[in-house]
């Protein structure tokens, strides 16, 4: 990863608890400042933007956040609208609610907004995204791909993310909706980057020291392609069975972290 990772990440596999315990959001509240944050939840990626947006202010005004803004960028317009620019630029956090991955990216890539949310990476502003919000955070993402079912080629689409976190790709709802095989598939493509699939109700918390650390009542995947050995993927035919071999997984709950640029597994022990 190198001097991929730069700002600080909050990335959530989707469908974190907001009404009991709301380890991730607590953490999300606590990092962004608390009473003092400016929290600012974008919508971009839902259709039903008032009622989405309405839930995450509820749960944020529960643990204690008071100034919590709710934007609604629907249009490229509006992602070079200056009065939204200046909403990011205030911001002690941005968080991408679910939806469609594909909205984010082609409504902000490119815009005076877009550019606004690197610059607040680079500030150190935490970036939290939770389903399509967690895939998007990467520079290439998972678009559609077949759940429960074995890596076969040609069956994973990708597109640009917005490049937050790079030479990695990100799966969500990953063991409940059984998307291991994507995740090789993605792999099988692109040995050099790391895959990370997410669980629900667990996040990973990426520092700019190049580690992150997992969130959560669930489990992290880890796939490593660096060290396979030899796959079919060039050779295969469209939707035939991939072979991969030597390929490194991790498996990974809370309490423990992951050191990206040495590709190593470890307990947590930072304060």
């Amino acid at each position: 990863m190198g001097d991929k990772v730069r700002g600080n990440l909050i990335i959530i596999g989707g469908a974190e608890d907001k009404k009991n315990k709301c380890t991730i959001l607590k953490k999300v509240a606590e990092i962004a400042g608390g009473e003092k944050a400016n929290l600012v939840v974008l919508t971009t990626a839902t259709q039903l933007p008032q009622e989405v947006g309405q839930q995450y202010r509820e749960v944020f005004a529960m643990l204690g956040v008071k100034d919590i803004t709710v934007l609604n960028i629907n249009s490229r317009e509006d992602a070079n609208q200056l009065n939204n620019v200046q909403v990011i630029n205030h911001a002690t956090a941005i968080f991408f609610t679910g939806g469609d991955q594909l909205r984010i990216s082609s409504i902000l890539g490119g815009s005076l907004v877009n550019q606004a949310l690197h610059d607040a990476y680079q500030r150190g502003v935490l970036i939290v995204g939770t389903s399509a919000g967690a895939s998007v955070m990467s520079s290439t993402m998972i678009v559609e791909g077949m759940d429960n079912e074995a890596a076969r080629k040609c069956t994973l689409k990708m597109a640009p993310g917005l490049g937050l976190l790079e030479e990695a790709i990100i799966d969500q709802h990953f063991d409940q909706r059984g998307r291991i095989g994507r995740l090789l598939c993605g792999i099988a493509q692109n040995p050099y980057m790391l895959g990370i699939g997410i669980d629900e109700d667990t996040a990973i918390r990426v520092f700019p020291e190049d580690y992150f650390e997992v969130i959560g009542s669930n489990a992290v995947t880890i796939v490593d392609g660096r060290t396979i050995k030899s796959t079919n993927v060039s050779e295969a035919n469209p939707d035939e069975l991939l072979a991969l071999s030597n390929v490194t997984l991790h498996v990974i709950p809370q309490g423990y972290e992951f050191d990206m640029k040495n590709r190593i597994v470890s307990q947590c022990d930072r304060k």
